[in-house]
């Protein structure tokens, strides 16, 4: 069996969907940041199977898929710092509560 461009497209899509439903569905800032990471895991699937498929000498998709990987790692590294910040003066990491933050 041979793995098309449909097989990659339907594990990306899967991986976005779930992905969403974590990031409408938590509550909790934790959760909703690694499912940012799931929904962006998916556009790095689709950016290199596309590139491999379509024109598989050149190495557009995966430069955009670096990018992207390299502007996640910068997103988490914030993230996690300020929910680090959040938890240690609210001792909750909530959604809800981060509404209270205020200048």
């Amino acid at each position: 069996m041979t793995v098309t461009l449909i097989h990659y497209l339907t594990f990306s899509a899967l991986l976005f969907s779930i992905g969403l439903f974590g990031l409408l569905i938590s509550r909790n800032a934790f959760r909703v940041l690694m499912s940012i990471e799931i929904m962006l895991n998916a556009v790095n699937i689709n950016f290199v199977a596309f590139a491999h498929f379509l024109d598989p000498l050149a190495v557009k998709g995966q430069a955009f898929s670096l990018f992207v990987m390299a502007i996640a790692a910068a997103e988490v590294a914030i993230g996690l710092s300020l929910l680090l910040l959040i938890y240690r003066n609210r001792m909750n990491i909530d959604m809800d509560s981060f509404a209270t933050i205020k200048w």
